[in-house]
């Protein structure tokens, strides 16, 4: 993903606050499996 603007990543919609976000570098190995936005959004799902 070097070289790409960040208007073109890719984005998906936050499951907990429903919040589009976007790819980021940590995410690169498990971008199938990133559910929520934050550690925040995946605390007030979970519980």
């Amino acid at each position: 993903m070097r070289g790409v603007r960040k208007e073109h990543l890719p984005e998906k919609i936050c499951l907990a606050c429903g919040r589009p976000f976007a790819w980021r570098k940590k995410w690169e190995r498990d971008w199938e499996n990133v559910k929520f936005c934050s550690y925040a959004c995946r605390r007030r799902k979970s519980s």
